[in-house]
Parts: C-alpha cells; sequence; structure tokens
C-alpha cells in the first residue's frame, strides 16, 4: 500500500476548529478518479485535495478539490489551505512574492498578506435573477421579501445565488427549510454590520446540490460577494466578513481590492500531519 504525506488544516480561521476544515493529499499522482472520490467520501469534509505536478510551465503545482459527491473547478478555502500544506511540505516557489496555482478554472495567484495567505479572485460574472425563483428561495431561506435588498447570480467558477439582506442581524436569525432548498439551488445571504463594527460583512452559505447543507467558511463565495458589492461602493475597497457563526465557528476573510486586483486573504492553523495509505 502506497502511503502519501497527508495534512489536515483549518482555513480563515487562527483559532484552531473555528474555520473551515481541509483535508490535504500530497504526491497524488497515480491515484485514480474513483480513488480520490472514495477518499473525499470517506474523509466527510466538504473539500479534499489532492497535489500534482503541474501541467502548466507558470503553475507551481496542479490540484483537484473534491468533494463528498463531486469536484470543484475553483474553490477558495481549498486554494489556501492547498498552498499552506504545499509550502509546509518544502514547496518552493518558481517566483519569490507569489505561488501560482494550477486548477479547473485555469492559474491562480496566492501571495503573502502580512501574516496570511490571499489568492488573486477570479473574475465574477454577474447575472440578473428570475423574480419567479426569488418567490421560491425567499421563503426557503425563512426571509420575508420586504428584508431582501438586492439579489444576482454570481459565478467565478461555481455559480451561485446571493442575496443582500437589510442587515446582518437577519442573516444571523435565518432558520432556512433546507428540503426546500435542495429542491432549488445553491445560494448565499449577506447584510452588514453597523459602522465601527470589527466585522464589516455576515455571510452564511447554502450548498444543498453539493450535499452541504450550510457551509462555514466560504472563499470564492466571499470573492463574487466583495466584487459584486465593492462595484457600485457598497462595501469599500478593504473590509472583514465573518461567517459560520451559527455553526459555531468564527471563520473571517479578509477582503482588499488594491486597485488592480482584488485579493482573499485568511489565516490557515495546521492540525493534523502525517501519512495515510492510499493507492
Amino acid at each position: 500500500m502506497t502511503r502519501r504525506r497527508f495534512h489536515q488544516v483549518d482555513v480563515f480561521t487562527s483559532t484552531p476548529m473555528l474555520g473551515n476544515p481541509l483535508a490535504v493529499v500530497h504526491d497524488a499522482e497515480g491515484l485514480s478518479d474513483d480513488r480520490m472520490a472514495a477518499f473525499a467520501r470517506w474523509t466527510n469534509l466538504s473539500e479534499t485535495t489532492f497535489l500534482l505536478p503541474p501541467t502548466d510551465p507558470e503553475a507551481d503545482y496542479r490540484v483537484r478539490i473534491l468533494l463528498p459527491n463531486g469536484e470543484l473547478p475553483f474553490a477558495g478555502h481549498p486554494t489556501l489551505g492547498t498552498c499552506h500544506a504545499w509550502l509546509a511540505a518544502g514547496g518552493v516557489p518558481r517566483q519569490r512574492e507569489e505561488v501560482v496555482q494550477q486548477c479547473g478554472v485555469g492559474l491562480v495567484r496566492i501571495r503573502r498578506d502580512g501574516a496570511r495567505l490571499a489568492f488573486a479572485a477570479p473574475p465574477t460574472k454577474v447575472e440578473a435573477v428570475d423574480p419567479a425563483l426569488l418567490e421560491r428561495v425567499v421563503p426557503a431561506l425563512g426571509l420575508a421579501p420586504a428584508q431582501v435588498r438586492s439579489a444576482a447570480w454570481l459565478t467565478n467558477g461555481p455559480r451561485q445565488l446571493a442575496l443582500e439582506l437589510d442587515e446582518a442581524g437577519s442573516v444571523l436569525a435565518m432558520t432556512p427549510d433546507h428540503a426546500a432548498l435542495a429542491k432549488l439551488c445553491d445560494v448565499g445571504v449577506v447584510g452588514r454590520h453597523p459602522a465601527g463594527s470589527d466585522i464589516d460583512l455576515e455571510v452564511r452559505f447554502f450548498v444543498p446540490l453539493l450535499g452541504v447543507p450550510e457551509d462555514p467558511v466560504t472563499g470564492s463565495f466571499n470573492a463574487s460577494i466583495a466584487r459584486w458589492m465593492m462595484a457600485d461602493g457598497r462595501m469599500p475597497r478593504r473590509y472583514v466578513a465573518r461567517q459560520g457563526k451559527t455553526m459555531g465557528r468564527d471563520g473571517r476573510i479578509h477582503l482588499h481590492d488594491d486597485g488592480d486586483q482584488l485579493w482573499v486573504g485568511g489565516d490557515v492553523v495546521p492540525l493534523v500531519e502525517g501519512t495515510v495509505a492510499l493507492e
């Protein structure tokens, strides 16, 4: 049985067990799609990643991002967590200032932002939402129509429905009907905290189509939200979002548009390191 290096890390937190966990399998060459899928089901985490040699000469490594019942072309917390694990295992980037990850959406740049890592958010496609769909989604989330300020489809790899609510308190007080959402779509909700708070935006994200009732912390969704809400000045060019509060987590996502690029940053805490028997 082949033994491969293995990490399990907690992403978007500096305190263990308050972020979003990620399993990382190193040196995954030779593993079939079926074996990767079986191991992702076994870890039972929202995502498990597999590190492979890059096929693009500009990339430092290639990663596949698997869920218990599918695969993603891109996701935020697997990007930061995998990069942290790759560096911890001795990975040396081609460029001193940043790491370049190859994944389903192409190349993603990752840099150090002080003590944390931050990835360059991919472009986000913004589309209008069919009012008939909103009429079904809003009650399924346990909301009244008057609580919804705006809505859009956001796509930066995965396609996600986003709703901006009247305030952060409405986000925290929601009681979704997960069975109803499972017949509709993946959807996230956000609400702003009052000025002067240490957190600027409260976030929740529900992924019933991929078998995840609620995701603790979602980097890709926060990246899309930042592009959407910064575009017309609803959010400043630098802010902090919180996600996972109702699940007993305390994920912190640091968003910063430097004028050229939107960066999505977060801390990563290592929890488990060793090998896994997998072939």
